[in-house]
């Protein structure tokens, strides 16, 4: 994954630097973030090129400690030191800030290295929260229309405001694959329907749990990929990574199958740094899916999970060929095709693309815009508490969400739309 990376991203092939050694746990304390002495703080982008030297390839073992945190090794004493493998070439390339060490990435946040480690469980065992109330996030279990259950991961405030540091200042600067649509700026699910348009066949995929899917390796080697030192891109995962605690409570039925899809280390669904680095976690996936999509002749989007494909009557000739190849490269890349929801629509069948209807031009389903009138007309008659099922904390923004949606592809039910959620009394 990691070589993939460099090469895709970069044009560049270096070799796979090796995994850490395992830590050593510290005490635990989990009541309260650590305290710990003020140390004088840059400018958060000062450390672009605060260090004169280039990357190197291995780690370094010294006997004194280079900074905190850094772990020995358990038979020589010596002290492992990650933090000079960085890559200051790429960081400079998307304008990043040049963390190295755990010092570096709290300066950064400004927050003190206490509180840092305190975020990251790095005292606790497994590094992973001992209990439910001391985990930094809140755990929402929520039933899947099609079936099933998916755990919505929101952070808590104190990891959320870093997180949306994170986001801000490093992984909305890295652009995302053409081909991916979901959650990137200036793209949305119009412009993910757009490429299929008016074509003889539309071939959709859905990936099965696709935020536990990505693993703590994997996000591993995306900070890593981006030029991080090994010491670095450990810390920003576990920042932007979940891990469940024990004696997790579990939907009645599926607990066996979801502990099996939630206990390793994951994105969080939930988390405001998740669909960022989805996207760039699923880099190789759209290079290779493009590729293969290209070959034949036809058109590739990702929208988060959603995979699509398009393409003329040689293409739908084809899929015999083409279907094959798709489930293989998906698993090769360590994703998971719902084989449920795979679907081939035909352009005389009511092609659909995230929600659009794609047959002659963008367009709202009439189911939707039916479904979304009816909720409209109930909140006028009944009030809006009566339809607000999902609890929405701002269920007015919610449907005027959904009408703007509407405007975007098709201007005139908007408008009709419009006049129905004027005359709700909120």
């Amino acid at each position: 994954m990691f070589r993939w990376l460099l090469r895709l991203l970069f044009g560049e092939d270096e070799s796979v630097t090796q995994r850490s050694q395992p830590e050593k746990i510290a005490p635990v304390e989990t009541d309260e973030a650590p305290k710990v002495r003020v140390r004088p703080r840059l400018a958060r982008f000062e450390f672009r090129r605060r260090r004169g030297h280039h990357s190197t390839s291995a780690a370094t073992r010294t006997t004194e400690k280079p900074y905190r945190f850094a772990l020995p090794n358990g038979v020589s004493g010596e002290t492992i030191d990650r933090s000079q493998d960085q890559n200051f070439e790429r960081l400079t390339r998307w304008e990043l800030p040049a963390l190295t060490t755990p010092e570096d990435l709290a300066d950064w946040m400004e927050v003190s290295i206490g509180e840092l480690a305190w975020l990251t469980h790095r005292t606790e065992s497994a590094y992973r929260p001992p209990s439910l109330e001391a985990a930094h996030y809140h755990f929402r279990w929520v039933h899947k229309k099609s079936g099933g259950s998916r755990l919505i991961e929101s952070p808590k405030r104190r990891l959320k405001h870093v997180q949306q540091l994170l986001l801000r200042g490093l992984l909305d600067r890295v652009p995302a694959h053409p081909a991916a649509h979901g959650f990137v700026r200036g793209r949305s699910i119009v412009s993910n329907a757009q490429p299929h348009v008016g074509k003889a066949v539309v071939l959709s995929y859905d990936l099965e749990n696709f935020y536990p899917a990505v693993r703590y390796n994997r996000v591993v080697a995306v900070f890593r990929g981006l030029g991080y030192s090994r010491e670095a891109a450990i810390w920003l995962t576990r920042l932007t990574t979940s891990a469940l605690p024990p004696r997790m409570p579990l939907p009645e039925g599926r607990g066996a199958n979801l502990i099996r899809a939630y206990a390793a280390r994951h994105l969080p669904q939930g988390a405001p740094t998740s669909p960022a680095l989805a996207n760039l976690s699923a880099f190789s996936l759209d290079v290779r899916l493009n590729g293969l999509a290209n070959s034949f002749e036809a058109n590739y989007t990702r929208y988060a999970d959603d995979l699509t494909f398009s393409g003329d009557d040689r293409f739908r000739r084809s899929l015999a060929t083409f279907i094959p190849l798709v489930n293989q490269i998906v698993r090769s890349e360590q994703f998971v095709v719902h084989r449920e929801k795979r679907k081939v629509v035909k352009h005389g069948q009511r092609q659909l693309v995230t929600g659009v209807v794609v047959n002659d031009r963008p367009n709202v389903s009439r189911a939707a815009y039916d479904r979304l009138k009816a909720t409209l007309h109930n909140c006028v008659r009944q009030g809006p508490a009566s339809q607000n099922r999902d609890e929405h904390l701002n269920f007015e923004a919610h449907l005027q969400g959904k009408i703007s949606h509407v405007r975007q592809l098709n201007p005139a039910r908007a408008e009709k739309l419009q006049r129905l959620f004027d005359r709700i009394e909120w």
